[in-house]
Parts: structure tokens; C-alpha cells; sequence
């Protein structure tokens, strides 16, 4: 089995652009699992709900510590790991991995913002040095509200961030100019492709009119350098990340199912 193996192409192309889509970076195999055991993950009932504007819902699960199942070891898993190093240019800790769920026709949307837009204020890290990688558990498309980027917008370094609904949202009027210059890309995708992307690509979603649901998995990851310089924050300081070997993760989500499947029944 070939997994997907970062290249200095690659790496130019997100430093360029600030993110880079790999197509079928989990096996179908692995998407196919990854699915079955989100939709019947009991601990979804607990996701927070976050408002938009206009007062519709998208619904999150974030987990800071990594435990023994599918999430977990696709955070860890040396394909996504090693390019998040080659990317970042240095040893990489996992920050936290959250499902993103958008129900059908009531998904809410996500508001242009940074990641490190509240990584710098909530989190107290110094550098936007961190990276995520988005896996789409179902077909993300235009009419299910998939993520949108404007190409490059990373360069502009951060962008001053406030309220949004119960959202934070980048300064509209700069995001206004950047998107008269900048490349709006509508990032779609299929069950198991990946998107990684750089903390200060500006970023948002549109509203899930759509009759299907979008499902996102989301690992986000912090520098080794780049721990929290003080203790008020809510993700986790460095701590040396154990990756496991990239045919792990069927493993894994093997027996993770097979344990649900007998508890179901």
C-alpha cells in the first residue's frame, strides 16, 4: 500500500499558497471506517454548538488528548505528521483534532477568520507556526457549504479578530480588500481527501442548505517551539508526539468498530 509522501513541491506550493489538497489521503478503506464509526460515535451528543449571524448551528467535538482510537491515530499517523514537519520546518505536537458537523439544510456557516486569529489571544502562542489538516468524512461540496479559502491570504500576516454571532470573525473591512485581490477557492471534496493549511489562511463556510450532511475531521497541530508562553489556555503545551505507521490506522479503526458493532447489538 503507497501512502501519500510530502515532496519539496509540496512544500513550496503551501508556502506559496497557504494550503495544500492531497486527493484520497486516506485509503477508501480507511474513509469508509472513519465514517461508519463517526456517525455512530455516542460522544457526538456532547458536540457545542456555534451560532452564525443569522442564528443557524454548526456543530463541533474538540478533544485536546489523543486516546486509542481512529481520530487519534490519524492525527498521529506519520503521513500526516512528517508533512506537517516538512511544512512547518519543525518538530510538530498535536494541538487538538475536533469533528466538524453541518447538518443537512441547517448547517450554519463559519465566518471569515484565522485559525491564529484566537490561537494568538485564547491560546498565548507567540508564532503562526501551526498548521491543520481537514479530512472530509462525507462529500464536501459547494451546496453542503464546503470550506472556502482566499489563495495566499496567509501573508498578511494575522488580522485582527472579534465577535461574529458566538463565532470570531476577521476584521471584515481588510477581509473585503484581500478578497478584491485575492483568489477565492471553494475547496471541494471527496470522503477521505485532505486539505492542510496554514493557521493564518483566511478562511469560512456557507450555511447547509443542502439535504446532505458535511462532516469534517480536523487535526490541528503546534511547533515545538511554538508551546503556549503562559498557562491560560485550553490546548496543550508541547509534549513530544508518538506518530504510529500509516497502515495503523486501519488497524485501528478495525477494531474500534468491531468493539461498537458489539455493544450495539
Amino acid at each position: 500500500m503507497m501512502y501519500f509522501t510530502v515532496t519539496p513541491k509540496h512544500t513550496a506550493r503551501f508556502h506559496n499558497e497557504g494550503y495544500l489538497i492531497v486527493r484520497q489521503l486516506l485509503t477508501c478503506d480507511e474513509s469508509n471506517i472513519l465514517g461508519r464509526i463517526a456517525k455512530n460515535d455516542r460522544e457526538m451528543d456532547q458536540s457545542v454548538k456555534r451560532m452564525d449571524r443569522s442564528g443557524l448551528a454548526s456543530k463541533l467535538r474538540v478533544n485536546n488528548e489523543l486516546d486509542a482510537g481512529i481520530y487519534s491515530s490519524i492525527a498521529r499517523c506519520r503521513r500526516l505528521v512528517r508533512t506537517m514537519e516538512a511544512m512547518l520546518g519543525d518538530e510538530v505536537y498535536h494541538f487538538h483534532h475536533k469533528m466538524m458537523v453541518k447538518e443537512p439544510r441547517v448547517g450554519g456557516a463559519w465566518e471569515w477568520h484565522q485559525d491564529y486569529g484566537y490561537w494568538y489571544t485564547q491560546q498565548s502562542c507567540l508564532w503562526p507556526d501551526m498548521a491543520s489538516c481537514m479530512i472530509a468524512v462525507d462529500r464536501s461540496t459547494r451546496e453542503n457549504g464546503c470550506l472556502q479559502v482566499l489563495k495566499a491570504s496567509h501573508r498578511c500576516g494575522r488580522i485582527d479578530h472579534g465577535a461574529a454571532g458566538e463565532q470570531v470573525g476577521a476584521d471584515p473591512k481588510r477581509v473585503d480588500a484581500l478578497t478584491q485581490q485575492l483568489d477565492l477557492v471553494h475547496v471541494e471534496l471527496d470522503p477521505g481527501d485532505g486539505l492542510f493549511f496554514h493557521s493564518n489562511l483566511l478562511h469560512r463556510s456557507d450555511q447547509n442548505r443542502s439535504k446532505d450532511p458535511r462532516w469534517t475531521l480536523i487535526c490541528c497541530y503546534n511547533t515545538r517551539h511554538n508551546s503556549p508562553y503562559c498557562d491560560k489556555h485550553s490546548h496543550p503545551a508541547y509534549t513530544p508526539l508518538e506518530s504510529v505507521a500509516d497502515q495503523e490506522v486501519l488497524a485501528i479503526g478495525k477494531r474500534q468498530w468491531a468493539t461498537m458493532q458489539a455493544g450495539i447489538q
